[in-house]
């Protein structure tokens, strides 16, 4: 990359901290992403042109998607569901850029599961679990240069999406982590869709999640399928939009048939329902 000026540098830095509020609706608005900030969610910023070089963006030391916006320089910035409310700072090409998430209060889930491995696993169990962990830390950390212009994602499967994200879920009255994705209602069988270009990076069978397909989309936007009666790809297959990569299942750790879907941006979890691109269906 080549390096911007300094008094350019200096004015997008001196926008991005004076004008936050219009800058993210501005960029919400050409994106068709909604900007989100809040614990799992979203902070889209204005770089400026893309007439210039794509700038360079880190936040807590992991690199940031940037995108090419009709003409300009977006940043989306993954917040953790476990953020501290208050200030964060983003890195732009060696300068600090500020910006403030709000509190967001998640619900609660309640399950009931008949398989009680499923919530208390034995050692044996526990051992196959931290080896599936780093497998799947891997593939949802991965990051692969890739242009990207928008960062919208079609919907995986037709069915009722649930507003699970960030539920503070329960298995058998024990507490667990919050919920890392979007459940989305269908009927055992019914196809998955890829949601935009990528390449498939994981297949395989997992404890809790079951049959899993995992996708690689460009700088560290990635997305996960889980609790498939089917897989149809293949590590390494290369997938286009609409393509599909399996069914509708019951595997893993489920109390039905239904798809977990979950979006990830350099490892962190958002919510789904920021960039699905009819958001409201």
């Amino acid at each position: 990359m080549g390096t911007i000026p300094m008094t350019w540098m200096m004015t997008r830095r001196g926008l991005a901290m004076l004008a936050f509020p219009l800058l993210l609706a501005a960029a919400s608005a050409a994106a068709q992403v909604e900007s989100s900030a809040r614990p799992g969610g979203i902070v889209i910023l204005d770089l400026g042109s893309a007439s210039q070089s794509q700038p360079e963006v880190t936040f807590n030391g992991k690199p940031v998607l940037v995108f090419d916006d009709r003409g300009s320089w977006r940043a989306a910035v993954g917040m953790p569901l476990r953020a501290e409310i208050g200030e964060h700072t983003v890195v732009v090409d060696d300068e600090p850029v500020s910006f403030a998430i709000d509190d967001h209060a998640y619900r609660e889930q309640r399950l009931t599961i008949s398989n009680q491995n499923y919530v208390t696993p034995n050692q044996e169990q526990l051992d196959r679990i931290g080896r599936e962990r780093v497998v799947l830390d891997n593939a949802l950390n991965n990051w692969r240069d890739q242009p990207l212009e928008s960062i919208t994602l079609a919907s995986p499967v037709e069915g009722p999406r649930s507003s699970s994200f960030g539920l503070r879920r329960f298995f058998n009255d024990q507490p667990r982590s919050p919920h890392s994705g979007m459940d989305i209602a269908a009927t055992r069988g019914t196809p998955i869709l890829t949601p935009r270009d990528g390449i498939v990076t994981t297949v395989g069978d997992f404890y809790f999640n079951g049959n899993t397909v995992i996708v690689d989309h460009g700088q560290g936007l990635v997305t996960m399928y889980c609790h498939l009666s089917e897989i149809d790809v293949e590590f390494g297959q290369a997938v286009a939009t609409g393509e599909p990569l399996g069914k509708v299942g019951a595997t893993g750790r489920v109390t039905g048939p239904h798809l977990h879907f979950g979006v990830y941006l350099t490892g962190t979890a958002v919510d789904p329902a920021i960039l699905l691109a009819n958001p409201s269906d």
